[in-house]
Parts: C-alpha cells; structure tokens; sequence
C-alpha cells in the first residue's frame, strides 16, 4: 500500500463506506451530468465554468470507483491518492486519467478561486472527463 494512501487511512481522510457499493452508480449519474454541463458550457463560450464542471466529472467518477470498493473520501487529493493505488497499481486504469484528474483539480482551483481559464484547457479537461467517465463504465460493469 503506497504511503500517501496509507496517511490518508490514517488521518481518516478515506473511510470504510459500507454503503459505497450500492451508490456508485448515482454517483456515476452525477459525473454525466457534470460533463453534460462541461460540454453546453464549453459551446456556451463559458470555459471558467466548463473547467469546473469538467473537474467535477472527473470526481464523481473516480468517487464512483471509490465508493465500489467501499471506500468515502472527504478529501480531494486523498481520493486521487485511493483512486491511484485502488486501481492504477491493479492496472485497472491508465496512469495519464489520474494524471489528468490531478491536473483538472489544479484547474479548477485556478478558475474557481483565481479566475484563471482558458478555451484550451476546458476543451481538454472536457475530453479527459468524458474518457476518465467511459474507463469507468467500463470497469464498474
């Protein structure tokens, strides 16, 4: 078990989620949702608000996996790190979407709390949401 996952256990960032495995799925349906959104917002010509609403995409799918394996996050990064070890280690997922679900919470801060975004970034983060939320499908089947 890499370290960073083995803190966040510790520090009860991760949490045992006995329900998880019953509510993936609604989870699975937000993170649609959220790239619905990503997407009108991006043909909207709102990229501050297609970058967060990708983000979040991505979250509630890798929450998904999370709550699969009987797991709640209640922090950000922590859930990156359980996503890392719950999945890319088993090779489950491709490295390049944790990569990606890292750079879309840097992202999302950045347009969030800074109002720093571009058209380039929402379109990409918008891609990798929609891949990040396929690759899940597929495994959660």
């Amino acid at each position: 078990m890499e370290n960073k996952f083995k803190i966040c256990l510790e520090r009860k960032k991760i949490v045992y989620f006995s329900r998880g495995p019953r509510l993936f799925s609604k989870e699975l349906e937000i993170a649609y949702s959220d790239l619905k959104s990503s997407k009108d917002s991006l043909e909207d010509e709102n990229y501050k608000w297609a970058t967060i609403q990708a983000y979040y995409s991505m979250f509630h799918s890798a929450r998904a996996l999370l709550y699969f394996k009987s797991y709640r996050e209640k922090s950000h990064q922590c859930l990156i790190e359980a996503i890392r070890v719950l999945y890319i280690e088993d090779g489950l997922l491709n490295y390049t979407l944790i990569e990606a679900l890292q750079k879309a919470k840097i992202l999302r801060e950045e347009a969030d709390y800074y109002g720093e975004f571009t058209k380039d970034n929402a379109d990409c983060l918008t891609e990798k949401a929609e891949e990040f939320l396929e690759k899940t499908k597929e495994i959660l089947k």
